[in-house]
């Protein structure tokens, strides 16, 4: 099974995925590629491949992405063909963090087998607290996310289930509660 979340960045979809990794033996992470450059304390092979622009293209090229998207302005992000076999073989369910339209397009790819989940932040003002108070991007980068989060909370309803992240604790009990329900 395919567990997919996808949000505005800065609604803590990260740190739920976290949690419920920590909490389940049977989920395993999916490592995105993308071309931008690492933030905070982020490690290649870990949070993300992190490539250039021309190897990514080259990797289109080659079919080896299940879905990317030119998510930024020259910045791709893309699921691998390779990740979900890697974690198919250990027999665990594949666990993907991924933008919005990317995970529409997942759940078209994957239909009854994916898990669709919107995590949303409690307003647009939160979600540029967050992004402020995160401090790994440039003021103008932060109103290019927060502009983006107005369109992104639109697709919302398109997903199987929305997680409003406005109190930690609640939000990963409803998360727990939901996984567990579409994995059994």
């Amino acid at each position: 099974m395919i567990l997919i979340f996808s949000a505005p960045s800065g609604s803590g979809k990260s740190t739920l995925v976290n949690y419920l990794l920590q909490e389940r033996n049977d989920l395993e992470f999916s490592i995105s590629c993308t071309t931008r450059s690492p933030r905070g304390q982020e490690k290649d092979g870990k949070e993300y491949y992190f490539i250039s622009t021309e190897e990514f293209q080259r990797r289109i090229d080659a079919g080896l992405f299940v879905e990317y998207e030119n998510v930024y302005q020259g910045t791709y992000y893309g699921t691998l063909r390779s990740e979900i076999d890697r974690i198919e073989k250990k027999q665990h369910h594949v666990v993907f963090d991924v933008d919005v339209k990317g995970g529409l397009h997942l759940k078209q790819i994957f239909g009854e087998r994916a898990l669709a989940i919107f995590v949303a932040p409690p307003s647009v003002e939160e979600l540029r607290r967050r992004l402020v108070g995160r401090a790994t991007d440039s003021s103008e980068k932060i109103e290019e996310r927060v502009a983006k989060a107005a369109i992104e909370l639109e697709d919302a309803p398109h997903f199987d289930t929305i997680i409003v992240n406005d109190n930690l604790q609640k939000a990963q009990q409803e998360l727990k509660e939901k996984v567990t329900a579409f994995l059994h």
